[in-house]
């Protein structure tokens, strides 16, 4: 199924002839309404009209996440005050939030793409959905509560906590949908088990999982123990929210909805553009957004871009997964590691939930870094119960992180339910060293 053929399934040369026309729309109008790109456009003695086809994006400066912060709280506001309907902030950062704010036509460009995104996954009218995501501040609430709406789906505005509620209502009113983080989802079946919910008695056929990364591994899980398909879902508040780009029934990677966001990898540290294919630092330029449009703004986070019709008929560029982030990247004894790499060791044991802290240290100027993880219950009774069988598990464990990550982890088993839980995003690391 498909929701917008005509935007969804359009020719190269026509995405590429509206994108440019939209490029040149956006930057004349941030030119004329917000100072900061005003300013930097002069600096580099560009006029919106040297912007004509969507190749000229290169010659446009970028903006990052400090320049958001700089520009508190309305600073790359393009849109009157009068004209915004609706603030978001971002969540996760340290000083200043990002302020986002949205016109009445940006709702209905993101509600427009959200309701792509479900179209993908399965979703139709005669589902009932629930969103699971923070309701707030937080982008994804709300992002797909109107995509649901729009669809014309029925939606359960459930958002986090209140678990065992949830659940009941999950099995009682037959919710075929859910959207919410991936470390929820796990959360979720956890609960299952406590409240004796098993999977023959809930309807679940359709999962939206983003907001943190996740692994194939973690998606089987996730899968297995709650008897549904898990899809893909991608955004950022900067660039609009949830609905940035999705994966379709073939899961042969994300569909950007280009015709809104226009993406583009680079080296993150020579800031050249990369071919198709090439992993690095994806950017996207909001080519129709009124409240605050961004030029090639910097997600930090580390990708590659695919091309080609898919086999479900859409001809969008895709995205593959996000393999970590060039901020969050941490080097440990001179090696880049991303908790990504640690998770994806960690689930191919069955000997292990989904659960593990990674914590660096620096001990007589030498990293240190430990990996806490969670035995599965069945595991831990039946079969670790002696100093031996754990010292011999730690030391597999740690065989296989060093063979992934090129460095020597310590390994901490811990019984289940013990590592601290999270009902939004998951955190995994602990960083104690004063860098």
């Amino acid at each position: 199924m498909i929701w917008n053929p005509n935007k969804e399934c359009m020719s190269r040369d026509e995405m590429s002839a509206l994108q440019g026309k939209r490029l040149h729309k956006i930057v004349e109008y941030v030119y004329h309404n917000v100072p900061f790109y005003r300013n930097k456009l002069q600096e580099l003695d560009i006029r919106p009209d040297d912007i004509q086809t969507i190749e000229d994006i290169t010659k446009l400066p970028f903006t990052t996440k400090k320049d958001l912060r700089d520009n508190y709280p309305f600073g790359l506001q393009a849109a009157p005050q009068s004209e915004i309907i609706r603030i978001h902030a971002s969540s996760g950062t340290t000083g200043n939030p990002t302020i986002v704010g949205y016109t009445r036509k940006d709702i209905g460009v993101w509600s427009e793409c959200m309701a792509r995104c479900l179209t993908a996954y399965g979703v139709t009218r005669n589902d009932i959905f629930s969103v699971s995501y923070g309701y707030g501040l937080f982008t994804g609430g709300l992002g797909a509560h109107n995509g649901v709406e729009t669809l014309g789906a029925a939606v359960v505005p459930a958002s986090t906590g209140n678990t065992e509620k949830h659940l009941k209502l999950i099995r009682d009113l037959g919710i075929t949908g859910i959207a919410c983080t991936p470390s929820y989802a796990l959360y979720l079946a956890e609960t299952m088990d406590k409240m004796g919910i098993t999977r023959d008695q809930i309807k679940l056929r359709v999962g939206a999982f983003g907001a943190e990364p996740w692994t194939e591994d973690m998606r089987k899980e996730i899968q297995e123990r709650l008897g549904l398909k898990g899809y893909n879902l991608y955004g950022l508040s900067e660039i609009m929210g949830p609905s940035v780009s999705y994966e379709c029934q073939q899961q042969c990677g994300s569909h950007i909805n280009e015709d809104h966001f226009y993406p583009e990898i680079i080296n993150p540290t020579t800031l050249e553009p990369l071919p198709h294919g090439q992993v690095g630092e994806l950017v996207f330029t909001t080519l129709t957004k009124e409240g605050m449009p961004l030029l090639r703004y910097r997600t930090r986070d580390l990708s590659s871009l695919m091309t080609g019709q898919c086999e479900c008929g859409r001809t969008s560029v895709r995205m593959t997964p996000i393999a970590g982030r060039s901020d969050d990247m941490l080097i440990i004894r001179g090696i880049n590691v991303f908790p990504s790499q640690v998770e994806s060791v960690v689930l191919s044991m069955k000997e292990f939930a989904p659960r593990y802290m990674l914590i660096i240290d620096r001990v007589n100027n030498l990293d240190t870094l430990q990996v806490q993880v969670e035995l599965r219950q069945e595991y831990f009774t039946e079969h670790f119960d002696t100093p031996a069988a754990i010292a011999d598990l730690e030391k597999r464990l740690a065989g296989k992180l060093k063979s992934v990550l090129s460095i020597a982890a310590k390994v901490q088993l811990k019984a289940p339910n013990t590592i601290e839980r999270s009902q939004g995003k998951s955190a995994h690391v602990i960083d104690k060293r004063k860098l």
